[in-house]
């Protein structure tokens, strides 16, 4: 359905705050602060996306003190940088605008970070997308879900024998009910379903065309398949 959030550049941030590499320390500080935000995207002079700062590169400098003779390593380093270059996370988690939904949300809990800046085919900046914004899908009206499930399920797989599918949705948890003659799709419509945007649950309750004993005395009645 035209308008359908399905990817990254549907749901993202156009308007982004950014650092250059040479920002300074106090004015990461402000920036976050001004902006309400917990990281920020560092550019080059192109800008190209080389890096994220976050809260967490900042707090070393709070925690190691000068008198801190024992700081070492990453942390150590974390606390002695003064520049955006210096404290950025190298290279940034990003995706691109035509990434799905699902696979931007991947991304985000694999490598446990809030949000992600949305970068171009040569790494410019384009916008960026949050945990919220992914989460945007499914406010969808129920009614729309239930257009796109029987276009893109129920017509795609059924064809003409799709109106024979009832259709339910309510609050993002869709039911399907009816007899189909292709009981062998029946599992590949709840999983088709299931990944219509802004879909919560998927009960499918299609079962085959009811048996004729006189006619067909040696085939079983045709089982109501349900997801394991």
């Amino acid at each position: 359905m035209e308008g359908t959030p399905t990817v990254v550049n549907d749901v993202m941030t156009r308007r982004v705050v950014a650092l250059r590499t040479g920002a300074a320390f106090k004015d990461i500080v402000r920036t976050m602060q001004e902006w309400r935000v917990s990281a920020l995207p560092v550019l080059d002079d192109g800008g190209r996306v080389v890096g994220i700062v976050s809260e967490a590169d900042l707090l070393p400098k709070e925690e190691y003190s000068e008198a801190d003779v024992g700081r070492y390593g990453q942390e150590g380093r974390k606390a002695d940088a003064v520049t955006a270059g210096e404290l950025m996370t190298a290279p940034a988690v990003a995706v691109t605008a035509d990434a799905t939904l699902a696979r931007a949300a991947r991304v985000m809990a694999r490598r446990r970070v809030k949000r992600l800046p949305v970068v171009g085919a040569d790494g410019t900046l384009q916008g960026i997308v949050s945990r919220s914004d992914l989460l945007k899908v499914f406010l969808r009206d129920d009614p729309d879900i239930a257009e796109d499930v029987r276009c893109e399920v129920a017509e795609r797989l059924f064809g003409a024998h799709a109106e024979a599918i009832r259709i339910e949705v309510r609050d993002g948890v869709v039911t399907l009910t009816g007899r189909v003659h292709e009981t062998a799709l029946i599992p590949l419509a709840a999983r088709l379903a299931r990944a219509v945007a802004g879909v919560v649950d998927v009960h499918c309750a299609l079962s085959g065309p009811p048996r004729h004993p006189d006619l067909d005395p040696d085939l079983p009645d045709p089982q109501r398949w349900a997801p394991a």
